[in-house]
């Protein structure tokens, strides 16, 4: 029989779980406060260009649109709560404040128009073009702004919230490895409740204390903020019910994984049916208008790319010509969508007969799957050093892309001999065009291991739309520029 948690008729909140609500709510609440700061810098600096512009001087005349750019960060603010733009649940990740801010901004716009129209009230339409959309782009890059800075604060291990994780080992595990490598997420892992009875002491340095009848116990043994309840059956209905009960009067989080991985966003709803709420599942799509979008928007970002680039290949040419009197291009046969191979361009950056002397180096392969990776390959010129740093060999496959065999981002582009040894999971790569970037860039590049790299490949294909293509292109940049696993 399952044990229970024992949910008492008045649940009383310990010193404990005060002290951990006081300190969350303690950085959070400086968060906003910084936030409510730059919305309201925003909305004074959107309105006093919006008059620059429209009007260019202070005549009295145009008194009254002066107080309307007082009136404003007002009204921004407004907006943004209506919106939910200070929801605590997308303090410093996702996509969701931005997309609140966006819709604020959308919002705030039909208002000001309707307000105008029932009103008859005359409103200069330069304005208001001005002043709402560049009011919307300040406060973008001023909530990126502070997300970055509050992300920094989190690698040095500040503002994060304690979590307990309960479920299977192998599944902690991987919890915790991504944790500890993404500290943006604001988690750490203090202590796990994992199933059964018979479970290590220590699972990667989390503490194993107890099953899952011993949450709500270590969650005010840790002064833990939040609780992570992993994909298991043996935490379904009452008991995760009752444990939601347990953990309501002390105000800790609860969160659930679903057992269905690395789907997310619009592929998924919740649909009440016979009063039980199913989670539905849509399927990707991989033909029709948006992938007809996402070729066109590849192929006039490549070419524009490339017209832009010429002076800068050449310079790169020259450089890769002069350093050895090898060839300038390295091309080499990759697999590309539904396994059809193609030819890859890319800058040399290794001497001329690098592939015959890769046999003599495969033992000293630094990958941990079917990669063939050395942080410090003798094979790579002094030139090719430095293009490998800031991915500057990869340009050449802008051609790939004008040409459709590639995307600006997708899987990475896989060698003959590799796929040979996929299983079906990995398989699931080749269903989409392979990228010059892609969400294993973004995310640790060489330093990932080979089951990560796969899995974010997965997670692309599954998940593929063309706000997150635009989303992996912008993060490339910062990638890229602190060249982390570029080797």
């Amino acid at each position: 029989m399952a044990e229970e948690i024992a949910v008492p008729e008045r649940v009383e909140v310990s010193v404990l779980a005060r002290l951990a609500m006081g300190r969350v709510r303690a950085w959070t609440g400086a968060y906003k406060r910084q936030l409510v700061i730059l919305d309201v810098c925003s909305g004074l600096a959107a309105g006093w260009l919006a008059f620059e512009v429209r009007f260019g001087s202070t005549d009295m005349q145009d008194a009254a649109y002066i107080y309307l750019g007082l009136a404003l960060p007002i009204l921004w603010l407004a907006a943004l709560e209506l919106a939910g733009g200070f929801d605590d649940r997308f303090i410093g990740v996702g996509n969701d404040e931005f997309r609140r801010v966006v819709n604020a901004g959308v919002c705030l716009t039909a208002v000001v128009a309707i307000f105008s129209y029932a009103t008859k009230t005359e409103v200069a339409r330069g304005y208001v073009v001005v002043a709402l959309p560049c009011l919307t782009l300040f406060d973008l890059a001023c909530r990126y702004w502070l997300r970055r800075r509050l992300h920094r604060l989190r690698e040095q291990g500040a503002c994060m919230r304690k979590v307990v994780v309960v479920g299977h080992e192998d599944v902690i595990s991987e919890l915790t490895a991504v944790l500890r490598r993404e500290t943006y997420h604001g988690l750490t892992i203090v202590a796990a409740c994992v199933v059964g009875t018979d479970r290590p002491a220590v699972i990667d340095g989390i503490p194993i204390v107890g099953g899952l009848s011993d949450v709500t116990d270590v969650v005010r043994r840790f002064q833990a903020d939040t609780v992570a309840i992993l994909a298991c059956r043996e935490m379904m209905g009452a008991r995760l019910r009752n444990l939601a009960w347990a953990l309501e009067k002390a105000g800790t989080d609860i969160c659930v994984a679903p057992a269905l991985l690395d789907v997310a966003g619009p592929r998924t709803t919740i649909r009440p049916i016979a009063g039980l709420p199913l989670l539905h599942m849509e399927h990707p799509e991989f033909t029709g208008t948006k992938r007809v979008v996402k070729a066109a928007f590849d192929k006039a970002i490549a070419g524009t790319a490339l017209l832009f680039l010429v002076p800068v290949l050449s310079v790169i040419a020259l450089a890769i010509a002069l350093g050895d009197r090898g060839p300038v291009l390295f091309r080499q046969t990759r697999v590309g969508k539904d396994g059809t191979p193609f030819t890859l361009f890319k800058f040399r950056t290794m001497v001329a007969d690098a592939e015959l002397r890769k046999a003599e180096l495969i033992g000293q392969n630094d990958s941990d799957g079917l990669l063939f990776k050395m942080r410090k390959d003798p094979r790579v010129t002094r030139v090719g050093s430095l293009l490998r740093r800031y991915s500057l060999d990869e340009l050449p496959q802008l051609f790939n892309v004008l040409i459709g065999d590639m995307s600006l981002v997708g899987p990475r582009p896989a060698l003959p001999d590799e796929t040979t040894r996929y299983g079906d999971y990995v398989r699931r790569r080749l269903v989409v065009k392979p990228g010059i970037t892609g969400l294993w860039q973004v995310n640790g590049r060489s330093n990932l291991p080979w089951d990560e790299a796969v899995r974010l490949d997965v997670r692309y294909v599954e998940n593929w739309s063309l706000f997150l293509d635009l989303q992996i292109l912008w993060k490339t940049w910062s990638a890229v520029m602190h060249a982390d696993g570029a080797y």
